[in-house]
């Protein structure tokens, strides 16, 4: 059984591993508030930052990976003209695969020896201990309209998972946050994101 546990953990990493080439269907936990009726008839938005976001230079490529799914939610970037201010964030954090063997390692090699029936020769499969990469994101995005000083849009997306490029997962991530903006359903949902390869028919 433990045998059985640890090959499959190889062959996810493996799976995720060749991930970008082939394309991978990411899973998303969803949740949204939101004040908005309708769509804005002016969306034109510009990025602000918390205090420890100012000298976190990180914040300007975060900024870069969330703009297109902005623009394709039906916001516009102008920095001179905005209505809304917009504020993005995102973590993500490295933890022990779901799927990983809680048992040592286990070892493996042949080897010949003579006894009282004749010879005997036994072979072990050679795995050593392989801990498979997992990761828990989640990315935020919070919408302010700047006349009011209001807080008119909430929305976050979660995903665990092998994935290791944030550069494809937290776009994805951030499409899946905004989908359905202005008015996307109650409640925690699910959205699945295709990242990569063309997904079959489109």
């Amino acid at each position: 059984m433990r045998r059985a546990v640890r090959f499959f953990a190889w062959a996810l990493a493996a799976l995720a591993l060749s991930g970008c080439a082939t394309g991978f269907l990411l899973d998303n936990q969803v949740q949204t508030f939101s004040h908005l009726t309708a769509p804005p008839a002016s969306p034109t938005y510009r990025f602000e930052r918390l205090p420890s976001q100012q000298a976190d230079p990180a914040q300007s490529a975060l900024e870069a990976l969330a703009d297109p799914a902005l623009y394709r939610a039906g916001l516009r970037r102008d920095d001179a003209a905005p209505r809304f201010g917009v504020q993005v964030t995102a973590r993500t954090s490295r933890m022990l695969s779901p799927y990983a063997d809680p048992w040592d390692a286990w070892g493996g090699g042949w080897g010949m020896g003579l006894g009282g029936r004749g010879i005997g020769i036994g072979f072990g499969m050679p795995f050593g201990r392989m801990e498979s990469p997992w990761f828990q994101r989640e990315v935020g995005v919070v919408v302010r309209d700047l006349a009011s000083n209001q807080v008119v849009y909430e929305t976050r997306a979660t995903n665990s998972g092998p994935w290791l490029d944030n550069m494809a997962v937290i776009p994805a991530m951030f499409e899946a946050a905004l989908q359905g903006f202005p008015n996307p359903p109650g409640g925690p949902r699910r959205v699945d994101i295709h990242v990569g390869a063309a997904a079959p028919g489109t």
